[in-house]
């Protein structure tokens, strides 16, 4: 399989746990899905108020610099590792 076949695989199967991931787990599997999606963050850092979006967009901003191939193998290896902590 390829990286991009294992990634959008990954995508899928996250979807899928038992149950919720933390929320820095999801904020940092949120950064690696833009990061490898789209790369580089390129909007603006949303206002103090929404506090959601700040926190989505600070994730993604931590990846700033990763190739997509390297936030795509990240993004697995994550999900692999709460695939294994929280089932499917």
């Amino acid at each position: 399989m390829t990286l991009q076949t294992d990634f959008e695989a990954a995508a899928t199967n996250v979807t899928k746990l038992k149950s919720k991931p933390t929320d820095d787990e999801l904020k940092e599997l949120y950064g690696l899905y833009k990061q490898a999606t789209v790369g580089d963050v390129n909007t603006e850092c949303p206002g103090m108020l929404d506090l959601k979006g700040r926190a989505k967009w600070e994730a993604w901003n931590l990846k700033k610099g990763t190739s997509k191939d390297d936030a795509m193998k990240a993004y697995i290896s994550k999900t692999n590792e709460m695939i294994q902590k929280y089932g499917l």
